[in-house]
């Protein structure tokens, strides 16, 4: 008997017999179960391997099931502790903050009232740092909001708007995006400058900025420099710049975006749940919904809502 069964067979089988799933089990358990065990747990350790140990018992548990087996996230922890299968440890992650001391113009907070249906609705972005052995260097990324993925991404010695508009220009190429894109950040230097803002005009996308002092605005972002800190950056000693930026490369594109489960978009990786979206709602650059909100404090009687 093997645990990879076509879903809901034992189910129906079990109905067609006459027999509870239960006692079906019981008697699985007694006849067979030591392959079934060391089958399960190969098969735990390939994927604990294959996701550098960083899956822990809800997303492997979640990967089981994906492919047939027949199993609940108590005996997955079981397993895992038995062969001492424990997530690689994290340190704290803090944010890198952006100098919003300048003079350049800041904008509306868009992304706080838009309602995202689709990709290429709302971008954020972020910047971090990293250390290797003698420097800091700083890494820009641009995620797409519906779908947690990353589409843009720099590394750079410095920390500029060259940085953050190689990123946007990265992006752009990605997905050649129609106009009204709504791109959210913090109010830095660095997507305040008129060479980046001039590069969103020259697109048709939108600039929106966070709130000064409120770190929620932009907790999208955030969380995926949260992961990759702890999944790539501290498990790994960089040699140089260039080893990280290959490191970088292979934990977005190949990882990140096309294999890791992302529990905000339903256990899925981003660019599964893409070719979902796709399938599912045919055009994915549709116009972003936004719902401008009665202001506090002010004297607002209605609600406004436009198309952009």
């Amino acid at each position: 008997m093997t645990s990879l069964q076509g879903k809901g067979n034992v189910e129906r089988f079990c109905r067609l017999s006459g027999v509870s799933r239960a006692g079906f089990y019981r008697n699985w358990n007694e006849t067979e179960p030591d392959a079934e065990e060391v089958a399960l747990r190969d098969c735990i350790q390939k994927l604990f391997i294959e996701h550098r140990g960083h899956y822990g018992i809800r997303r492997m548990t979640r990967v089981l099931r994906a492919e047939g087996m027949v199993v609940n996230h108590k005996r997955i922890e079981r397993l895992m502790k038995a062969d001492n299968l424990l997530a690689v440890g994290k340190r704290k992650f803090v944010p890198t903050t952006t100098d919003s001391n300048h003079d350049l113009e800041v904008y509306l907070n868009l992304a706080a009232r838009i309602r995202v249906t689709a990709i290429n609705q709302v971008w954020v972005a972020d910047i971090t740092y990293v250390r290797l052995r003698r420097q800091f260097v700083f890494l820009a990324v641009i995620l797409d909001l519906h779908s947690r993925r990353v589409i843009g991404r720099a590394i750079s010695e410095t920390i500029d708007a060259e940085l953050t508009l190689t990123a946007l220009k990265q992006a752009i190429e990605t997905r050649a995006p129609q106009p009204g894109v709504v791109h959210h950040s913090d109010q830095g230097i660095q997507y305040a400058a008129r060479s980046y803002v001039a590069e969103l005009a020259a697109h048709g996308i939108v600039p929106s900025m966070s709130r000064p002092g409120n770190p929620y605005d932009n907790a999208f972002c955030e969380s995926f420099m949260k992961t990759l800190k702890k999944e790539e950056v501290y498990c790994n000693e960089y040699k140089d710049l260039h080893d990280l930026r290959v490191h970088i490369e292979t934990f977005i594109d190949r990882y990140y975006n096309e294999r890791r489960l992302h529990s905000a978009i339903g256990y899925v990786c981003p660019a599964e749940f893409e070719a979902r979206s796709a399938a599912g709602a045919g055009d994915l650059g549709s116009a972003t919904c936004m719902t401008y909100f009665e202001a506090p404090n002010k004297d607002v009687l209605h609600k406004e809502t436009a198309s952009v």
